[in-house]
């Protein structure tokens, strides 16, 4: 999987530019789902990533890209679970998710925010 270019809200994986957050889970792409986080929209400022949500945990490391100015928030609960599994989470900004995910890390999923 190659991960091309990032913009404020978009990104370009293997040549399709996607305009929404992503899941990545064992090579396969999908649409995040964040309706299960919005409850916690208020107390953030922001959808956060939460545990509610349907997190790929079957890897040895999670990136999570948070945006072009590292704008999505993640749940403490999240970072509890990852520690609890024995997963890595790298929370950082999309631009640089996308760097670690093009060194090819062996079991590595990501979630990838296309904005803030």
């Amino acid at each position: 999987m190659r991960f091309e270019k990032f913009t404020f809200g978009s990104v370009r994986i293997d040549g399709v530019t996607y305009e929404h957050d992503l899941v990545i889970d064992r090579g396969q792409i999908r649409k995040r789902r964040k309706k299960a986080s919005r409850p916690f929209r208020d107390a953030y400022g922001h959808t956060p990533l939460s545990a509610k949500e349907e997190i790929p945990w079957d890897c040895r490391t999670l990136v999570v890209g948070t945006g072009a100015e590292a704008g999505l928030p993640v749940v403490d609960e999240v970072l509890e679970m990852a520690a609890a599994r024995g997963v890595e989470l790298l929370a950082v900004p999309t631009k640089e998710a996308l760097a670690i995910l093009n060194r090819g890390l062996d079991r590595t999923n990501a979630i990838l925010h296309v904005t803030c």
